[in-house]
């Protein structure tokens, strides 16, 4: 009994050994994961100023630091003075995603109407965060 158990047990240490380890993948170098970002993104077309009504306003600047696809959104979203700031923007599927202090936002491309905003309405080339909430260019 105890010569089988030898023998099986040596069996199953050599059948572990003979396995190949596995290794996790690793993820691509930073040259391939550059090329999943288009030398130039459509919304690189965005920076510049916008404006929108109220003394509310936008200036989108390339964050060439970080690299292609990434924006630094320098902005008056609302009529308090706290409603400011420069947030870090990031190229997305449908426009720039950023984070301000009311939470996830997605910069996307619109019309004045898009905008919700009578003031607006007439305008062809806006930027809409959400509605009543949009900067256009003239």
């Amino acid at each position: 009994m105890k010569k089988t158990f030898f023998i099986l047990s040596t069996l199953a240490l050599l059948a572990a050994c003979n396995q190949e380890a596995r290794q996790a993948p690793k993820p691509a170098p930073a040259s391939v994961q550059a090329t999943l970002v288009p030398q130039t993104p459509p919304t690189d077309k965005w920076v510049g100023k916008w404006v929108g009504v109220e003394g509310l306003h936008l200036t989108i600047a390339k964050d060439d630091s970080i690299g292609r696809g990434h924006y630094l959104l320098t902005m008056q979203y609302g009529l308090d003075a706290d409603d400011s700031g420069t947030f870090k923007g990031e190229a997305a599927e449908d426009g720039i995603a950023f984070n301000r202090p009311d939470g996830p936002q997605l910069l996307r491309a619109g019309d004045g109407a898009a905008t919700g905003l009578k003031w607006l309405a007439d305008k062809k080339d806006c930027l809409v965060v959400v509605t009543g909430e949009g900067y256009c260019r003239d």
